[in-house]
């Protein structure tokens, strides 16, 4: 063999090992990981086990049994070294107020089993602000507690055989709708600074505003929940990863009045100082519908920075819109290194959206210089039918989103559709796509490629970082 054709062969092989590497990288490879992972989570059963109705809980929609699901994990704490202890509420309508968990804790709904949450106000205990948010989403100063909680906590299960989670929303709509609130509206389900989280098998109705809010948690597995709230619903969300890493969505069905999915890390200065981000999230096979607002949004409120988001099989349906990134001037922080893959969406008003004049302030100290930056951006093997705008991408003038990355997307769109592409402040490539997209997005620079192999890699290996 003479040296030119060992260089070929060389260079052969080599190409060989970069197509490979790529083909694994662009399938998920390592974060596909993510979610198969956290599934032994489930498998332990707790050697303990007892019964709300032991503590005095009466299933009838009527009796308050705050007081009942208190006790009951205040003497399951007991058993935290003992391996654990289940609490199982069977079936029936089970009013309560808010309660906390504790570690080492299975809550298990059984089939027929509703935990229906109190339209009392005064039954919702009322603290303070998160701090990378500094003030209630909704009003200054304090919010309003969760239902169920989880602060500090190690090791907790929410699931059942289908059990529902009620939030009887349309109480706190009206007070929101109306101005009304003396504080932030609840969620559902909230843990704060916990490990080791599962929430599966498990139905949520009518939450007041989010459904299930991991903030400033590590390793959170979200698998098989419906989540449905009214098309009224005014800013309810399903699920909303906040400041939180290493988190895991899997088959999950979310209709919600605003957005089905949220991933956010702080508002503002509050986020910018905080500086905890929203990191290594897979979201894989969910059918999410969103009346007013995305069926996966990334922000507003994103100051700590959200990165390395795989997102694959998903099906969003009759959506406002359907992949939407979201930011302002004063936000800092970043977007960068997502990839959302193998998506169909039927009737949605906008398949994608990059929106750099998105949300409000806390107050009066944001730093208008503190700019976001969107970047590294994967869209990739889409199909649309129904589809009113393929896309809006407005940037920041002082900070444009760049290296967006759009391949192999079919848009349908509906006949009338007056723009099929709304383009500013904003740089990118693109192949096989349709419609053809603006100027700004059409390019095919070598360097615009390569920044789109950095983030699918980046993506593909995020389990490893």
């Amino acid at each position: 063999m003479d040296e030119e054709q060992l260089v070929i062969l060389l260079m052969g092989a080599l190409l060989l090992l970069l197509a490979l590497s790529n083909a694994v990288n662009t399938s998920g490879g390592e974060s596909d990981r993510q979610c198969d992972y956290k599934l032994a989570l489930d498998l332990d059963p707790r050697p303990h086990s007892v019964s709300i109705t032991e503590f005095g809980a009466v299933g009838d929609g009527k009796t308050l049994n705050t007081v009942a699901f208190q006790n009951a994990i205040f003497y399951l704490k007991s058993f935290a070294d003992k391996g654990g202890a289940q609490l199982y509420v069977p079936p029936g309508r089970w009013l309560t107020g808010s309660f906390n968990l504790t570690s080492h804790l299975t809550l298990f709904l059984e089939r027929g089993a509703t935990v229906l949450a109190s339209q009392d106000p005064s039954h919702w205990d009322i603290v303070e602000p998160l701090p990378s948010y500094g003030r209630g989403i909704e009003t200054p100063g304090r919010r309003y507690r969760s239902l169920i909680n989880g602060y500090g906590l190690r090791d907790v299960v929410i699931t059942g055989d289908n059990g529902t989670i009620d939030g009887q929303g349309s109480f706190w709509w009206d007070l929101f709708t109306t101005h009304s609130l003396n504080y932030s509206r609840p969620h559902l389900v909230e843990f704060v600074e916990a490990k080791h989280v599962v929430v599966s098998n498990i139905t949520f109705l009518n939450a007041p505003a989010y459904n299930i809010h991991p903030v400033y948690c590590s390793n959170v597995h979200i698998q098989n929940v419906s989540i449905t709230a009214s098309p009224e619903s005014p800013h309810t969300v399903g699920i909303v990863p906040d400041s939180s890493d290493n988190i895991c969505i899997e088959d999950c069905s979310i209709s919600m009045g605003y957005d089905s999915i949220s991933l956010k890390s702080g508002w503002d200065e509050y986020g910018i100082s905080y500086s905890r981000p929203t990191s290594h999230v897979h979201i894989r096979r969910a059918y999410l519908q969103s009346y007013s607002g995305a069926a996966i949004a990334f922000g507003s409120e994103m100051s700590g920075g959200i990165s390395n988001v795989y997102v694959n099989h998903v099906s969003i349906y009759s959506s406002s819109s359907g992949i939407e990134f979201r930011t302002t001037r004063g936000r800092g922080g970043y977007i960068e290194d997502i990839t959302v893959s193998d998506v169909d969406m039927d009737d949605v008003d906008m398949a994608f959206g990059a929106k750099g004049h998105f949300g409000s302030h806390p107050d009066e100290n944001f730093d208008p210089n503190a700019l976001p930056v969107l970047r590294y951006i994967t869209l990739q093997d889409v199909v649309g039918r129904s589809i009113t705008v393929a896309g809006n991408f407005t940037g920041i003038s002082e900070s444009p989103f760049t290296s967006i990355c759009l391949s192999n997307i079919s848009l349908s769109l509906n006949p009338g559709s007056l723009t099929s592409w709304i383009c500013s402040d904003v740089l990118g490539s693109s192949s096989s796509v349709l419609p053809e997209p603006c100027p700004e997005l059409a390019g095919s620079s070598s360097n615009s490629s390569s920044a789109c192999i950095s983030s699918v890699t980046a993506i593909g290996n995020s389990t490893a970082l």
